[in-house]
């Protein structure tokens, strides 16, 4: 038995040695959950979108060493743009959700990054759209400043092409769903994207909050929700509705139900997104056991320690939950509900005339 962990540790000392931090955190740890279900459960997702995102800029001339990118974030971009610029040479200016808390806040400060955290607010809808017009003053100010546009421009999908080859050398893409959270859209949508290029039949499941405009849900108000990074209260260009085939929405006590079944049944500890994701990824299983399923965990579970996890014992049975199916949007309710998106378009709120009108 000893041999056998001294030769699986000995792997992985003698195996790939990163130059930066940011190149390990860019890539997840693969989790199998049962037979048919894989975890990808990141530290950071984000830092391998904007760690290419960043690389490909300076590549084209689009940006300089020594340039200061800025944008708004909820944390874990905020994280993986500090992360990309400290590994390339360039300033970095976070304009900070009032999510973002002082553990991450200090980091961004070591790291060299500008942290101008947004007062606190009544909703994180409200913080949202400060955080935006937040930027636009900076670049009217500072024009040189490069906005990295994380809601909008679809560079952030090119780091997900090697996680997709990663999932498609591990996994029967044949018949396969992958289910994640819907933030900026860059990440489930740029794994099915790349999947979908040698197999067509890759599903694709979005997971979002209630009380967002992005899959139609701003009707349904949740006044406990925090997912933070995923949901939305303006539209995201990055968000292809088309590449969704099924979304569930969720609330707070479900997302935690999910959260907590994560880390009982299998000690991985992950945000709420990650719960969902879990509930989700499970009734997908259960209607159909012959599926693959992967599921997205972007982030550790650390900042929902005091608002989510402290609460574990009042959370419902993540068995006793079931979505409500539904067939039109007005339909919804909480705690979860579930749709057959079927590749449609974006609803009214999201759709691209009022993302021009946004950016």
């Amino acid at each position: 038995m000893r041999e056998a962990v001294h030769s699986h540790i000995n792997g992985h000392i003698n195996g790939h040695v990163d130059g930066h931090i940011a190149d390990a955190l860019s890539r997840p740890a693969l989790v199998r959950l049962d037979s048919r279900t894989l975890c990808l459960r990141f530290e950071t997702m984000k830092v391998a979108s904007a760690l290419e995102a960043v690389r490909h800029l300076l590549e084209c001339g689009t940006i300089e060493h020594g340039d200061t990118l800025v944008d708004s974030s909820s944390g874990i971009y905020a994280h993986a743009l500090a992360l990309a610029c400290h590994r390339y040479g360039l300033h970095c200016h976070i304009i900070a959700s009032t999510t973002v808390d002082r553990t991450l806040r200090t980091q961004l400060e070591i790291l060299g990054a500008t942290v101008e955290p947004m007062p606190p607010s009544a909703s994180l809808k409200l913080d949202q759209s400060r955080r935006v017009e937040r930027v636009r003053e900076i670049l009217r100010d500072r024009p040189r400043y490069h906005w990295m546009r994380q809601y909008h421009d679809d560079v952030h999908y090119r780091g997900y092409r090697p996680i997709a080859d990663l999932v498609r050398s591990h996994v029967d893409c044949s018949r396969l769903s992958v289910v994640g959270g819907v933030g900026t859209g860059a990440s489930t949508g740029a794994l099915a994207t790349f999947l979908r290029e040698t197999d067509p039949s890759v599903e694709l499941v979005g997971v979002q909050p209630f009380d967002s405009v992005t899959f139609g849900s701003e009707h349904v108000h949740d006044p406990e929700i925090i997912i933070a990074g995923i949901g939305s209260s303006i539209p995201f260009g990055n968000v292809d509705h088309t590449l969704y085939d099924t979304v569930h929405w969720f609330g707070f006590d479900a997302a935690l139900a999910g959260s907590v079944a994560l880390l009982r049944e299998h000690a991985v500890f992950a945000g709420l997104s990650a719960g969902a994701a879990y509930l989700a990824a499970r009734w997908e299983q259960r209607l159909d056991p012959d599926r693959h399923v992967v599921v997205l965990a972007p982030d550790t579970g650390h900042r929902y320690v005091d608002a989510a996890y402290s609460r574990h014992a009042e959370a419902p049975l993540a068995a006793e939950l079931r979505p409500l199916q539904i067939k039109k949007l007005a339909e919804m309710g909480l705690p979860w509900s579930r749709m057959h998106w079927d590749r449609a378009g974006a609803p009214p709120n999201a759709a691209v005339e009022a993302v021009r009108a946004a950016s």
